[in-house]
């Protein structure tokens, strides 16, 4: 299964102009509400902490060594005359890193379906910013609006959720696995006629067995795609066909 390092900002000096909460508040709000979707699309997620810096982050998402780094922060426009007026998203990655520029094109496209300026969502490559340098694998910063813009907090603030999920369907896309939605965590049992049923990689016949679940298996059923079931089986997760598995 694919796997993603969520690195929420760690910024809890970066109040929010609204006056409700911090940069690094706020971030984890969005990465709390990822991990569902995460689950549920069957993508391993590792974050990060609160109490860690940046270079904390860093160094443990390489050791984690996932598939992708995705740094969430949301940004400020600075002092002066122009304070406060800035809006927009910005989707930062290393120049010369394929994937790190195609995940950052799949994460705007999907955010642009949400964010009231679309035309203000861009991507961006950079050598400045050390959360798309120094990663191993592929990465993204996506600066997530401007918190020193009262339109774009308040923005954040009512669209945690919706943002979530847009990333994530950004991540199924990336990793080409479907996208699927969150249900309710449901006990179920492998009813079949007697033989194993197999936990796949992905909603086909043709994709990988990750593990063989005994008949009369319990499972944990996290999300449905079509005819087929995002479960989790002795600490693995995957997808059954969902006509074996009563709920």
């Amino acid at each position: 299964m694919p796997s993603v390092y969520l690195s929420p900002s760690t910024q809890e000096y970066n109040p929010y102009i609204t006056g409700s909460g911090s940069e690094e508040y706020w971030m984890n709000q969005i990465a709390d509400a990822m991990e569902p979707y995460l689950r549920a699309s069957g993508i391993r997620y590792t974050r990060n902490s609160p109490g860690m810096t940046a270079a904390e982050s860093i160094r443990q998402g390489n050791r984690d060594n996932p598939d992708f780094y995705l740094a969430l922060h949301s940004n400020a426009s600075g002092s002066g005359a122009d304070a406060g007026s800035a809006r927009g998203i910005i989707a930062f990655y290393y120049p010369g890193s394929v994937n790190g520029q195609r995940g950052a094109e799949l994460i705007i496209r999907s955010l642009r379906q949400i964010y009231p300026l679309p035309d203000l969502a861009l991507t961006r490559s950079t050598t400045a910013l050390g959360e798309v340098r120094q990663p191993r694998m592929p990465a993204v910063l996506v600066e997530i609006g401007y918190h020193d813009n009262m339109a774009d907090a308040l923005w954040i603030e009512s669209h945690v959720v919706s943002i979530a999920k847009a990333l994530v369907q950004a991540l199924t896309e990336y990793f080409g696995i479907p996208f699927v939605d969150v249900c309710m965590n449901q006990n179920g049992t492998v009813t079949t006629s007697g033989g194993a049923l197999n936990l796949r990689a992905a909603p086909s016949t043709s994709s990988a067995v990750l593990a063989r679940m005994p008949n009369g298996a319990a499972l944990t059923v996290c999300g449905q795609w079509g005819d087929w079931y995002a479960v989790e089986y002795n600490g693995q997760r995957g997808y059954a066909a969902g006509q074996y598995v009563r709920l």
